[in-house]
């Protein structure tokens, strides 16, 4: 009786083995296309709403659950984490596009102030300019400015790797365009003084609604390894580009709720409840 052969039907040798690196692209990825590349990218996908499964930092403890999220340019944002319960509202945030409002419904206290990195800090504990959340929620992670440096392509992970300097430090990145992709597997931006602003990796890129032909990740995980706290997010529903009216990143804090850290007046209410943005 004639032995099998070890791959079906004559199968060229090269498949039956494990898989070699991947092919080199003809061409060279120089710095300039890809400054280009990412800046176009960034152009088309200016806004975002989802429902996502989070592990994150909450109210200076690691939480995980169900968090409503929104932003778009011109630092709007939303935030809004659900009871794993019964879907009741523990905390949200908003930046309006000056000033933020934070409302936490377990400690009956609320947190208002200037629109920056220190409000995305209050809730996931990572400081990240609004602008730059939304960009790296949509996979277009910003640039550092007027930079030079080098690629080159590493056909084990099947990447670009991009290592950049410029004003304000250095940043690293892994860019798949195998196949007219557009994909930052991961990116890290490092300050002037050596020290880690943060980074960020990314998984399963697909086309989601209002994407167009761009890809944006479903799951993405962010570091800021000055505060020391790392966000974990799955999305479970995306749409990219959708169409938010400024008020909707408006939020109203209640009568009568204490300043969080201080000690609330005698008789003070408490919130609860709370809006939510919509999905």
């Amino acid at each position: 009786m004639k032995r099998a052969f070890p791959c079906a039907v004559l199968l060229a040798a090269a498949s039956c083995g494990p898989k070699g690196p991947a092919k080199a692209p003809s061409a060279e990825l120089t710095v300039p296309q890809i400054v280009d590349g990412l800046e176009k990218a960034r152009a088309a996908l200016t806004s975002f709403r989802g429902d996502s499964t989070m592990d994150y930092w909450l109210s200076g403890q690691r939480a995980k659950g169900e968090v409503l999220v929104m932003g778009k340019l011109g630092k709007f944002v939303r935030f809004a984490a659900l009871s794993p319960a019964g879907g009741s509202t523990l905390a949200e945030m908003a930046c309006d596009g000056t000033n933020f409002a934070y409302v936490d419904y377990q400690n009956n206290c609320s947190l208002s102030g200037p629109c920056d990195a220190r409000s995305v800090a209050i809730f996931f504990g990572i400081e990240l300019e609004p602008d730059d959340f939304v960009h790296l929620a949509l996979g277009t992670p910003p640039t550092i400015a007027n930079p030079t440096g080098t690629s080159t392509w590493d056909g084990k992970r099947g990447v670009w790797k991009v290592e950049l300097k410029g004003e304000g430090g250095s940043q690293k990145l892994s860019l798949d365009t195998r196949e007219n992709r557009w994909d930052v597997v991961d990116s890290e931006m490092v300050g002037p003084d050596g020290k880690t602003r943060w980074s960020v990796a990314n998984t399963d890129f697909a086309k989601r609604d209002g994407s167009g032909e761009r890809r944006v990740p479903g799951k993405t995980r962010f570091k800021s390894p000055a505060q020391n706290q790392d966000l974990l997010v799955e999305w479970n529903q995306f749409e990219a580009n959708a169409q938010i009216p400024d008020s909707k990143f408006q939020l109203q804090i209640p009568q009568g709720l204490p300043t969080c850290g201080q000690q609330p007046a005698a008789g003070a209410g408490g919130g609860g409840g709370g809006t939510q943005p919509k999905k």
